[in-house]
């Protein structure tokens, strides 16, 4: 059975970029954070079912409850990092793309101890308009990233790149491992299913054959999510209507799914299915 890449977002419920007109940032630090319970209920999700998942910390949640990272890591999972603002990296200037960068991989790797050799992009920002990103992410000592989602859509997508685990060349020619969001082709059309909102989106049966699809090529695929998705009775945040939608999709239906998921498929970390795959990361 192949293994597939089980990957965590750890960010807030507040901090996701669809409320960010409706949430300001300088707001964030009088919120009740609700992500340390929600993560350690995933954790002993993944504890009761033996299994290892990468977890992409947002840097603003490792400097206020670094209890959480150090948890995540004693637990065996991989910590990674997934930026510090959530901002759009296609948004911010490069040089405050880099500082934030490399502040929020150092910041992880004082808490934990080791190396951080992984990177995911707020929104999987990183687009036509921001490859100079990957530079950066080189020059910070990353060897993977995941960030690519290799369709259109109206805040992320790079369309026509490598549907699998790739090794890409940034614009300045350095190496870097890429593992772009998981795509299928059901009924013509180029869907993603990797995780999160179309998770909650589609039927079960429908993720279910969408990532079968990829096994069966022969591929492993990644899947992401977040822990404010097992949180039915979080805060409503009054939003555009479109962006509760999003969010607020059958929240209550995840957790079961995401179990049923966990029976379904074979899973560890994004850096063993890489180096799984000979492409070596560390």
């Amino acid at each position: 059975m192949i293994r597939n890449a089980l990957t965590v977002d750890v960010e807030d419920y507040f901090q996701v970029s669809a409320f960010a007109a409706a949430i300001d940032r300088k707001d964030w630090e009088s919120i009740p954070l609700r992500v340390v319970d929600n993560t350690q209920r995933l954790l002993q999700l993944f504890a009761d079912s033996r299994v290892k998942a990468t977890f992409f910390v947002l840097g603003w949640v490792a400097e206020r409850v670094p209890e959480l990272v150090r948890e995540i890591a004693a637990e065996g999972h991989e910590v990674a990092c997934h930026g510090y603002s959530h901002e759009l990296v296609y948004n911010q200037r490069p040089e405050v793309f880099r500082q934030e960068t490399i502040r929020s991989k150092s910041l992880l790797e004082d808490i934990i101890q080791v190396p951080v050799y992984g990177y995911r992009a707020a929104s999987y920002s990183i687009t036509h308009r921001s490859l100079w990103a990957l530079d950066v992410l080189c020059e910070a000592g990353f060897t993977y990233d995941s960030s690519i989602f290799p369709i259109r859509h109206d805040r992320y997508g790079l369309p026509g790149s490598p549907e699998y685990p790739y090794t890409l060349e940034s614009p300045n020619g350095q190496a870097l491992t890429e593992f772009p969001l998981s795509t299928a082709n059901i009924l013509g059309y180029r869907l993603p299913v990797a995780g999160g909102g179309y998770f909650r989106l589609y039927p079960y049966r429908v993720s279910k054959f969408g990532l079968s699809q990829i096994n069966r090529k022969g591929h492993p695929f990644i899947f992401y999510l977040h822990p404010w998705e097992i949180d039915p009775s979080q805060p409503r945040v009054a939003a555009r209507w479109f962006s509760r939608y999003r969010h607020y999709n059958n929240l209550n239906k995840f957790e079961t799914r995401l179990s049923r998921l966990i029976e379904d498929f074979s899973f560890g970390n994004a850096m063993d299915v890489l180096d799984g795959l000979g492409l070596r990361v560390n």
